[in-house]
């Protein structure tokens, strides 16, 4: 729950970089939320004519930006530019690419979008135990 509440917090940080770890865990955690208050929308009755429930869109709408944020700071971790998710728009290959993307180690070390975030986890479990 800790990678969810980062990537909320850090909301409009388009800048640096987002470890894998915290990516999955985010698009985890949003995904059963989704799943939660689908069901909710149901039980309730508050679903539209297209089947979508009003608590899920809402919710959908509200972490959008941060879902983006993270997109673009996962990108930065591979070493490549956010321009990259423009090849979203490319259907099924294009997604298998980002998700390629989004599954592969990030760069060791710093790179142009800032220094290595494993590294800076690492070292400040360090200082704490």
């Amino acid at each position: 729950m800790d990678w969810y509440l980062k990537v909320l917090k850090n909301y409009i940080g388009f800048g640096g970089r987002a470890r894998r770890k915290e990516y999955w865990m985010f698009v985890l955690i949003s995904f059963v939320l989704a799943g939660v208050l689908s069901i909710i929308d149901k039980i309730l009755g508050w679903e539209r004519a297209g089947g979508e429930g009003v608590l899920a869109s809402i919710y959908g709408l509200l972490v959008l930006l941060p879902g983006l944020a993270v997109q673009f700071r996962r990108l930065h971790d591979t070493d490549r530019s956010a321009w990259w998710l423009l090849i979203w728009l490319i259907p099924v290959i294009g997604w298998l690419v980002i998700l390629v993307f989004n599954c592969q180690n990030g760069t060791q070390g710093d790179n142009r979008f800032g220094p290595d975030p494993k590294a800076l986890d690492n070292s400040t479990q360090r200082i704490v135990s």
